[in-house]
């Protein structure tokens, strides 16, 4: 049987969405705490809106922040890897690494492993330069952008989140592959 993963961790399946995952994608992004760095919590209507963005940019690309599963049970994780940022910024355009991850999985790796297979990736790809960029109180994701070898830059008043001043200001962190 053919493996439905684009490519895989040690634990981690990667995959385009399909609509069998809008309901566990709807619950995470309703979540309060999981979406705490984030603009608001997502409705099923927008979560549904980030899926076909999703698609959309792999069918363009090549790469998206993808639907990722646990390899033991094909369990839904959340979602993992590559975007793009076009706001006005001196780093944009550019391709980016982010992870949005179920609560009851925090603190256990994932986010660490599915990023660092998301980095082999995108060299396989040819991309030469990833950024990530989270609100400076994001500990944990900053955290997670230094365990996977990003160096940090600087901050920024993301342009996006001008009327989120809790979520000002970002940090930006790129690894190169020269």
């Amino acid at each position: 049987m053919d493996s439905p993963y684009l490519f895989q961790s040690q634990r981690l399946g990667f995959r385009t969405w399909l609509p069998s995952d809008l309901s566990a994608f709807s619950i995470m992004n309703a979540d309060i705490e999981t979406m705490t760095f984030f603009q608001h919590p997502l409705s099923e209507k927008e979560s549904q809106a980030l899926m076909d963005r999703m698609n959309k940019l792999y069918a363009v690309h090549g790469h998206c922040y993808f639907a990722v599963e646990l390899l033991e049970n094909r369990e839904f994780l959340g979602m993992i890897g590559l975007g793009t940022k076009s706001f006005k910024a001196s780093f944009t355009p550019c391709v980016d690494i982010g992870w949005r991850i179920r609560r009851e999985y925090w603190n256990q790796g994932y986010a660490s492993e599915g990023a660092e297979i998301c980095l082999d990736y995108a060299k396989k790809l040819g991309i030469e330069e990833v950024y990530s960029l989270a609100s400076s109180r994001n500990l944990s994701s900053i955290r997670v952008m230094q365990k996977i070898g990003m160096k940090y830059q600087h901050e920024f008043e993301h342009p996006e989140l001008l009327e989120y001043p809790r979520l000002q200001p970002c940090s930006l962190y790129k690894i190169e592959f020269k």
